[in-house]
């Protein structure tokens, strides 16, 4: 039997380090933490191994097709593919941040959705039998659906709802919102929000692929919060640890070969939530 492998993806600070941290601790294989920047990633390597862990460092921008590529090519060599995915990568403006509304949509969700759809696009074809992928969304997701339009929940609650849809319903809103007609469009005020609905959903859309197409794998597939948790990104107000807001990610990850469920859902403190 290959080595297993797990990756986590914006992993060098936040709740990223502490899922690696977890996976080091929990998981029997090779666990990559992957950074944007070579040399903060290198360094959040060391401070694990300061923890007598063995973290392996690989260089990810998940905004670049090309780096998303080398990681794949990577894991196909030396591995085999992939057992565990953790899509942990994601950015959020702070709420005093000036820039534009329509420019917030646009560097968010470029991010947070389509970067995060990139990843997948390339490295879903190479998990593993019995493989678990873990999108970090965030309950700011479902915040922001129930203040879409009608319209726009069903179709981000359809069953049916297909990839290429979102996609353009993606890009819509960032186009409603350059043109200052989100809200009128039936669009929720927040782009974090709304790029998270698109993660969450998308999530969907791929794990009812892989039970159509790949079925005799049992591979599992979810989108989770991790809760709001210290972090740059969430502040220093939040309630949680980082440790904390690794446990759902982690125990999503390490559901055990042979398990059926939860696939497809969304899950908040190891609990699914109605979409």
């Amino acid at each position: 039997m290959s080595q297993r492998v797990a990756v986590v993806t914006g992993a060098n600070k936040g709740i990223g380090l502490a899922v690696v941290r977890a996976l080091c601790q929990q998981f029997e294989g090779d666990v990559y933490l992957t950074a944007r920047d070579k040399d903060r990633g290198q360094q959040a390597v060391q401070k694990l191994q300061q923890e007598q862990l063995k973290p392996l460092f690989h260089q990810l921008e998940i905004g670049d097709p090309q780096s998303i590529r080398n990681l794949r090519d990577f894991m196909v060599e030396r591995y085999g593919g992939i057992d565990i995915l953790i899509n942990n990568a994601g950015i959020a403006f702070k709420m005093a941040d000036t820039t534009p509304f329509g420019t917030q949509a646009e560097v968010t969700l470029a991010t947070n959705f389509f970067g995060t759809r990139d990843v997948c696009t390339e490295l879903l074809p190479i998990i593993k039998p019995q493989g678990r992928v873990v999108n970090v969304s965030s309950v700011s997701g479902s915040m922001a659906l129930q203040k879409c339009s009608q319209e726009l929940q069903k179709k981000f609650r359809s069953s049916t709802i297909t990839e290429d849809e979102l996609v353009e319903l993606m890009k819509k809103f960032i186009d409603d919102a350059k043109r200052g007609v989100h809200t009128q469009q039936g669009w929720a005020s927040t782009a974090y929000g709304v790029s998270k609905i698109g993660v969450t959903v998308l999530s969907r859309i791929h794990a009812r692929i892989l039970s159509k197409e790949r079925a005799a794998d049992g591979i599992l597939l979810n989108a989770c919060c991790p809760g709001w948790v210290k972090t740059d990104m969430a502040g220093p107000n939040a309630p949680g640890t980082p440790e904390e807001g690794a446990v759902t990610p982690v125990y999503l990850a390490l559901l055990p070969a042979g398990a059926e469920s939860p696939h497809g859902e969304f899950v908040s403190n190891k609990t699914v939530q109605t979409w």
